[in-house]
């Protein structure tokens, strides 16, 4: 007899070994229909598998994460045997769960096209009306290589051949169709309600671009038709948002080959970088950070001594000269140790706030970089806080009290926290571990908000916490972190002079709000659709004469505009008062000033607002007040309708 305790905490018995699917059907008979696989001591298992003693039991299905996970991993073998089937000699390679999806990269003599997803489509859906049964095999190393060689499948054999010997191999079949996979699977294709195929790109194989280039086939599948549309609906506002479209319309930036990944800045775009900057500045100053700048190139072997070139050495631009080997800074840290070291610390100068807004270079493969969300040179808004292990709490709790400041200001209210703590593999003892990471816990429960615990994944060095902002579209955008480190001030020969006249090594809190800017101010135009709030816009307003007779009453607006703080321009073409209101609009201008002859008589501005909204006639003291105001309100949500209409 065997004990199944299921997710209610009841338990089931059973007098021999039993599968999950049979588990399910126990249960009742929508579940046992339902059932996509399971979950046997947390471990993900398909329906046939057998438990064959006491273990908990869940069934999982396409309601929760794991399920949907399972669907669009099978979604992808399905894709896989459709190419098959109407194009025989296509070889199959790797096809992941991706967010949102699934992606199979294949080898074939052309390229795949719109005609050919819609095929492919069809077929998917003429074998899931087949309902073939999924069934997991083992075969042997030798047996599968023979197997997919006579396939003509060569790549899956160099994967075979890849894999360690003493590692299992395991196969799925659904009909005609075998492919590797660790799985698990739903048990039929008949599981499959609502999928799309949605692009094709190309993709090198097994990332490496020496070797062939492979087409990539996207797609993502839904419990249902209706999460399916909503998806297909998000898609198709995310391309309405997307950053690098909006940063060529309304003039931000721009990328070109001469320097990949790198940021060509447009005085529109400048001006949103440099009001973040000051901002960032005044905020850090408030809360005793005190900021500082260090080289940009550094000798080699002080990242050989911080571990930085043992781990990331193959992210690193590197430089000869004058016979020695120099890196451009990847990250900001170990010049932050440097400033600490000059000088005799005394535990009394403890915390020590350091802030920089440091250019860095990482390398990124020209196939993962992604406008101003992943580029190879950027600005951070880094801290780091050199403490004892006793401050660590407080210094945490400080800093969130900063970051969900800044947060709101920008108008993100929606922000999910995770705390992952120590992996196998890390430096400094259990003791430390558990006092870090007690501190970061009743630093978040301070907060009053969820939280997430990621069991294992902290760095090598100490326990972090991530931030993640959740934009309009319900994405998750991870831009803000809180790290321990134990590590590095050792290494580099830190220490403080503690109140017993002992030496010890001071621990560093490695922090940033905001991450990159050039990430960061991606994730706005996005969020804001461009239409960024009063306080961020480039152009906060704009005055537009209707004939050459007010213009110079425009000019004396503009710059008494300008005398007290705002971004104003004028418009002074001879052209009609209605196309200066369209483009000006389309530029995502908050406001924008009409002045004709009354206006300029009686020293007024008809105003309108960006989303169209025609607010009449204002004198311009009034006017000031109330941009002052507006401004003031930053992007806080709720204080003001205007600085809502984000897609417009």
């Amino acid at each position: 007899m065997l004990t199944v305790t299921l997710p209610d905490g009841s338990n089931r018995e059973y007098p021999q070994p039993v599968s999950v699917a049979e588990i399910a059907a126990s249960i009742g008979p929508g579940l046992a229909k339902a059932a996509l696989a399971g979950r046997v001591n947390d471990v993900l298992v398909d329906t046939s598998h057998v438990v064959d003693g006491d273990a908990r039991v869940a069934i999982v299905t396409d309601r929760d994460s794991y399920g949907l996970e399972v669907l669009r991993h099978s979604c992808a073998h399905l894709m896989a045997q459709a190419v098959r089937r109407l194009f025989p000699e296509a070889q199959v390679t790797i096809g992941p769960v991706i967010d949102d999806g699934f992606y199979y990269d294949f080898a074939y003599s052309r390229p795949f096209t719109p005609e050919d997803l819609a095929a492919i489509e069809q077929t998917m859906t003429e074998i899931v009306k087949e309902d073939l049964g999924v069934e997991r095999k083992l075969l042997e190393r030798d047996e599968a290589v023979a197997l997919f060689r006579d396939m003509g499948e060569h790549y899956k054999v160099e994967i075979i051949e890849s894999i360690p010997s003493d590692e299992p191999l395991s196969f799925y079949q659904q009909g005609e169709f075998i492919d590797l996979c660790r799985g698990p699977h739903v048990p039929s294709t008949g599981k499959f309600k609502a999928f799309k195929l949605t692009s094709v790109a190309g993709a090198y194989w097994r990332g490496d671009s020496s070797r062939e280039m492979l087409q990539r086939i996207y797609g993502t599948a839904w419990p249902n038709a209706k999460e399916l549309r909503l998806h297909l609906q998000r898609i198709e506002e995310a391309e309405k948002r997307d950053h690098r479209k909006l940063g060529r319309q309304l003039d931000l930036f721009h990328f070109q080959e001469e320097a990949p990944g790198m940021v060509f800045w447009h005085p529109k775009g400048w001006t949103i970088y440099q009001v973040i900057r000051s901002y960032m500045k005044k905020v850090q100053d408030e809360h005793g950070y005190l900021e500082i700048n260090t080289p940009q190139l550094i000798d080699f072997s002080l990242w050989e001594k911080s571990g930085h070139a043992a781990k990331f050495s193959e992210e690193m631009f590197t430089v000869e000269s004058d016979n020695r080997h120099y890196a451009l800074k990847p990250m900001n840290c170990p010049g932050k140790v440097q400033v600490f070291k000059q000088g005799v610390k005394s535990y009394r100068d403890l915390p020590m706030r350091l802030a920089e807004f440091g250019s860095c270079h990482r390398y990124e493969p020209s196939g993962s970089m992604h406008g101003l969300m992943r580029v190879r040179n950027f600005v951070q808004d880094d801290g780091h806080i050199f403490c004892t292990q006793e401050q660590i709490q407080s210094e945490v709790a400080e800093f969130m009290e900063l970051l969900f400041r800044v947060y709101r200001d920008f108008g993100f209210d929606d922000v999910l926290l995770r705390l992952s703590t120590r992996p196998e593999k890390r430096v400094g003892s259990d003791e430390l571990w558990d006092r870090a990471e007690d501190a970061l816990r009743q630093a978040l429960d301070a907060t009053g908000r969820e939280w997430e615990l990621v069991p294992g994944e902290g760095a090598f060095y100490g326990p972090k916490i991530e931030y993640s902002l959740r934009d309009c579209m319900g994405r998750l955008q991870q831009c803000g972190t809180m790290q321990v480190d134990f590590f590095m001030a050792e290494r580099l020969g830190a220490h403080y002079v503690d109140e017993d006249n002992s030496r010890k090594h001071p621990v560093m809190l490695h922090r940033a709000a905001l991450g990159s800017f050039e990430r960061f101010i991606g994730v706005l135009i996005e969020h804001y659709a461009g239409a960024l709030p009063v306080w961020l816009a480039p152009v906060q307003a704009v005055v537009m004469n209707i004939t050459d007779k007010q213009a110079e009453y425009c000019q004396k607006v503009e710059e008494s505009l300008k005398s007290k703080g705002f971004r104003v321009a004028s418009d002074l073409r001879n052209e009609k008062i209605g196309l200066k209101i369209r483009e000006h609009t389309m530029q995502k201008t908050p406001w924008l000033l009409v002045v004709g002859d009354r206006e300029a008589d009686s020293g007024s501005v008809s105003v309108r607002k960006r989303g169209g909204e025609d607010l009449g006639k204002m004198t311009f003291d009034a006017f000031c007040d109330h941009l002052g105001e507006e401004v003031a309100q930053f992007g806080r949500s709720g204080s003001d309708g205007a600085l809502r209409q984000t897609a417009t």
